[in-house]
């Protein structure tokens, strides 16, 4: 779990952590073991579309983050759960590059397997975002896990995602 010390001082995504880690403590009081894994604020490499990836089994460019989430998703993973901040009413950037990667690359490994996504915004654009991210899911054949109501979070300071009752 997370100790607080991530690597920006974007607070979207510092509530995006929040939000997450939220729900990684729901899930352990329910006997589900969790892991956040932040994709950080390096550039993460997008798919070219080489299509390399079936004949290796896996993408072609062998970056840290993408190896480590593909090594867990090969160890068999139960289910996945992806949050993002809303940037210009759409998920971060490098994580949908990072998604499409995985997704394209690995869709064996998660086929069937429950997910859900987590929107955090300031104000508007996370019903977008929720889109954009569950359909990596739904293309994939994944169960979506829903909720009473739309999986959106605000927060425009720090701590508004603790504020959020309904989110």
């Amino acid at each position: 779990t997370p100790n607080g010390n991530w690597p920006t001082d974007d607070i979207l995504v510092q509530e995006t952590v929040k939000a997450l880690s939220e729900v990684a403590k729901a899930l352990n009081e329910n006997g589900v073991e969790t892991e956040i894994i932040s994709i950080g604020t390096k550039a993460v490499q997008g798919c070219i579309a080489c299509n390399r990836c079936t004949e290796l089994g896996r993408c072609i460019f062998k970056d840290e983050l993408y190896n480590n989430i593909r090594q867990k998703l090969e160890e068999g993973i139960d289910g996945l759960v992806v949050g993002s901040p809303t940037y210009y009413a759409g998920p971060n950037g490098s994580l949908c590059a990072l998604l499409d990667r995985l997704f394209y690359s690995s869709s064996e490994l998660m086929e069937y397997k429950p997910a859900t996504a987590i929107a955090v915004c300031r104000r508007g654009g996370a019903s977008a975002t929720l889109d954009r991210l569950n359909k990596y899911f739904t293309i994939n054949h994944m169960p979506v896990v829903s909720s009473q109501y739309w999986n959106i979070i605000h927060g425009m300071m720090p701590g508004d995602v603790l504020q959020d009752a309904e989110g």
